[in-house]
């Protein structure tokens, strides 16, 4: 459990990363992010998931 709070707690620490040092830039993203339909948002998410995972894995196995 304590693996778990770690990495939620890194999660947010890199999701605070852009909004408090690029303000404009990441709002600028979050906007294009917005128009994108739902299939490409899907496929972006999946491949952060994917991402995510092998990072992980990789991680784990090297421990």
């Amino acid at each position: 459990m304590k693996v778990f709070w770690l990495a939620v707690g890194l999660v947010l620490i890199l999701e605070g990363l852009g909004p408090m040092l690029a303000p404009r830039g990441w709002r600028e993203m979050v906007s294009q992010l917005s128009r994108q339909n739902d299939q490409t948002l899907r496929r972006i998410g999946g491949c952060l998931v994917v991402a995510g995972g092998v990072i992980a894995y990789i991680m784990f196995n090297r421990l």
